[in-house]
């Protein structure tokens, strides 16, 4: 432990320099922090209704709300999508609106992209332009309405209106003064604690959230499946005294992939674990148990490079991907750190499932690999965990299920005591 340590501040020095010579921007922007929780504000606008009218040449979208809220409304390419940003809203809606659509919009979905922001994305069915975006005040026993139009375009007149805004930074300054300064205090970047805490930290990671709900059935979605999972693993964690335990999100907030990362470096994290339930596509068969991942640039199978592709692209989900890509010199050096931290995420991956496969139906080929962001923390061990399959109906039942998601995290923190065994003597922490 004590090479890992003198290895994380080597590499972490080598990181600033380069950044410093290389990139100033990032590194001015990184200092000035990024969200990662949501709001605690209340009395938050409702939306309580949503509806699509029109055809293939035009087509509008009304959105019900119990006041009027500001917005901004723009469009991206490549996929052809509307994105509607407005302040942090309580939906209402109906279930399974929006996964299907009419006339130029296919689908749509919604939820919290950030603390006091909201975001709703249109999956259009071609190049079209918004020739209107208004909000109505509640009049003649109407609510405030959102109102947008779309018409449809060719590509070139579409491309032409692509302009700085269709990469807008992600911001909750669309309410009020107030929410923004609410916002801003609730969305400071999670740092390591100012108090001397010899304890390891272990950084939970509910996958998906927000706007993003990941795989979804009839009745259930994989980012409250996962959440309620990790909530429970932080309590038995908790419980034992032995680690300081942080979440990537505590509530339904989208996390962007990089900052979920960023969470668990600026922690000094010793395990990193991120939580999912995956499904495999109709008419590709069936497919059952739990699986354990863990970072590879090449993946070990098809379907761990078809989930993986799936996984990264969470971020565009939200509307924009963010993402920054490291400059050549630093994705050597993350290279070489990674090979260090590999190592130990293999070892805790077999650990994991050593315990797991005694309580849980584990996946025929348990131990995977591919090229999940989440897992590129260079310096923080990591593995990924798809708890089951919820397109599979034991796995659905299991999942659901206070008793086996009792067993399944008795498993996991077992295998993080074993894990980290020898850290935990040397604090005396072990028993």
């Amino acid at each position: 432990m004590a090479s890992r340590a003198i290895h994380r501040v080597l590499f972490r020095a080598a990181l600033l320099c380069v950044a410093a010579l290389l990139c100033p921007v990032t590194a001015l922007r990184a200092a000035e922090g990024e969200p990662s929780s949501a709001a605690t504000a209340s009395n938050f606008p409702i939306a309580s209704d949503a509806r699509l009218a029109g055809d293939n040449k035009q087509t509008r979208f009304v959105l019900d709300l119990d006041k009027a809220v500001r917005f901004r409304a723009f469009t991206l390419a490549d996929p052809y999508r509307v994105v509607l940003d407005i302040p942090q809203v309580t939906f209402q809606l109906r279930a399974g609106i929006g996964t299907s659509g009419r006339g130029l919009v296919k689908a749509f979905r919604y939820g919290l992209v950030m603390p006091g922001g909201s975001r709703m994305v249109f999956d259009l069915t071609g190049p079209a332009k918004i020739t209107k975006a208004a909000v109505l005040d509640a009049a003649s026993g109407q609510p405030a309405r959102l109102v947008l139009e779309f018409e449809e375009t060719d590509r070139t007149s579409f491309v032409q209106l692509l302009g700085a805004e269709s990469r807008p930074e992600l911001r909750p300054g669309i309410g009020t003064a107030a929410s923004a300064v609410a916002s801003a205090e609730a969305a400071a970047p999670i740092e390591a604690p100012a108090v001397t805490d010899s304890r390891p930290v272990i950084v939970i990671d509910p996958g998906h959230g927000g706007i993003d709900n990941g795989t979804q059935t009839s009745t259930e979605s994989e980012k409250n499946l996962v959440l309620g999972f990790g909530l429970a693993l932080r309590e038995r964690l908790e419980k034992s005294g032995k680690y300081r335990v942080v979440m990537t999100r505590t509530d339904d907030t989208f996390i962007p992939l990089d900052d979920r990362v960023k969470i668990a470096r600026n922690q000094s994290a010793a395990l990193f674990v991120s939580i999912h339930a995956d499904a495999l596509p109709r008419g590709e068969g069936d497919a059952q148990g739990a699986t354990i991942y863990t970072l590879s640039d090449r993946a070990s199978d098809a379907e761990a490079e078809r989930l993986a592709e799936a996984e990264n692209k969470a971020d565009a989900i939200g509307g924009v991907n963010l993402t920054e890509e490291p400059t050549e010199v630093a994705d050597i050096l993350i290279d070489l750190a990674q090979r260090e931290t590999r190592t130990f995420s293999n070892h805790f991956a077999r650990l994991l499932l050593s315990e797991m496969k005694n309580t849980v139906r584990m996946h025929k080929r348990p131990l995977k690999s591919a090229g999940f962001r989440v897992l590129k923390a260079p310096d923080v061990p990591s593995v990924l965990v798809e708890l089951g399959y919820v397109s599979n109906k034991g796995d659905l039942e299991h999942l659901i299920s206070e008793g086996w998601r009792s067993r399944t995290v008795g498993s996991m923190a077992s295998a993080i005591d074993a894990f980290l065994a020898k850290r935990l003597a040397r604090i005396g922490l072990a028993n």
